[in-house]
């Protein structure tokens, strides 16, 4: 018997025989196509997708209205299954999807007032959002797959860090060329998100998660934790670089790190992550390939 705790939210002793082999991966088993399960130390894939919440550097809060996937596998063992799970590379190698953010008043830093009325606000906001004012912030991985440290217990209890990885923020638009950034692979963002409650320094207060509504499904061989929700609000984040191209960063990483308000200290930034967590058992997604 193999002991993984499957789910975000639950630590499961499974016994999965093995069987033939199908073509491809079905119904419920279909969102861990990129599973690296053909890894014999894999014991768990992983697909979790974030469809709400926001992400707030500096000055800047950013809604997440576009999805964002996380997925891959991870490895486990009787000294770590209580601890920081290992986590692999899905197949594609594509472990935090890169999904572009827009940026609520763009380069102008500039949003319509709340009390417009919602057509007029709406319209005014997509025409800054859009052309060379517009902006999109895309949060990717900052190292490899391996840095991301998911932690089971501490997310179905909400004690502690559920998951932890570096990140960096790649800002999109002409003017700032094709490597702007907020954090780097040597500087990055390190969050580290709870289903519990934190406790950021001043002036940021306390926010509470949740684990969300556990759901298991296959025989239990797949547990999904709905409406779940991830928040770190105790993370600093450093200045942008490389905005503007090798030329003209000196200017341009200044006037981004204005609008933004970056570098930001702990206590005034904002993570939050909403959606549904899938873990598999890593012998179930075989046997149904």
């Amino acid at each position: 018997m193999r002991r993984l705790f499957l789910g975000s939210a639950l630590l499961l002793a499974l016994l999965i025989p093995a069987s033939a082999a199908n073509a491809a991966l079905t119904g419920e088993f279909a969102r861990f196509a990129t599973c690296p399960d053909a890894n014999p130390a894999v014991d768990g894939c992983v697909y979790a997708e974030t469809t709400s919440g926001n992400f707030t550097l500096g000055a800047k809060n950013v809604p997440v209205v576009k999805p964002v996937i996380l997925k891959g596998g991870f490895e486990s063992s009787d000294d770590s299954i209580f601890g920081n799970l290992t986590f692999v590379a899905p197949t594609d190698g594509a472990t935090l999807s890169k999904s572009p953010q827009p940026v609520p008043g763009g380069l102008t830093g500039i949003v319509a007032p709340s009390w417009w009325p919602s057509l007029l606000r709406n319209l005014f906001n997509e025409t800054i959002n859009n052309g060379f004012t517009g902006v999109t912030a895309t949060v990717e991985l900052a190292a490899p797959a391996s840095s991301v440290k998911f932690n089971a217990l501490n997310e179905l209890f909400g004690t502690g860090t559920a998951l932890a990885m570096p990140v960096k923020v790649k800002l999109d638009n002409p003017f700032l060329g094709n490597n702007c950034y907020i954090g780097s692979n040597s500087n990055p963002i390190n969050l580290n998100l709870t289903t519990g409650t934190t406790s950021p320094p001043p002036p940021n207060t306390s926010i509470s998660g949740s684990p969300g509504e556990f759901a298991p499904s296959e025989e239990g061989a797949i547990i999904a934790t709905k409406n779940n929700k991830l928040v770190d609000n105790s993370f600093a984040a450093p200045g942008a670089n490389g905005c503007g191209g090798i030329l003209f960063s000196w200017a341009v990483d200044p006037f981004v790190n204005s609008i933004v308000g970056v570098p930001s200290a702990a206590g005034t930034n904002t993570a939050i992550l909403a959606g549904t967590t899938y873990i598999a058992d890593a012998g179930a997604v075989r046997a149904h390939r």
